[in-house]
């Protein structure tokens, strides 16, 4: 696996994922929260699964 996520994208995957499975313990308290693990780990790892078909690269080359 490439990296294919850029520093800004990750950081706001992250930040997305945090909020998100936060609301599960504070907010509505759905299990729909539990969502937020997806975007919190493609940023973890740095690895967009649904970037590949499209070729999107939001890192920089080297």
């Amino acid at each position: 696996m490439k990296k294919n996520v850029g520093s800004l994208d990750r950081a706001v995957r992250i930040a997305v994922g945090l909020v998100l499975i936060a609301l599960v313990f504070v907010g509505p308290k759905t299990p729909w929260g539990w969502i937020g693990v997806v975007p919190l780990a493609t940023g973890i790892i740095r690895w967009c699964p649904a970037y590949m078909p499209f070729h999107i690269k939001t890192c920089h080359k080297r």
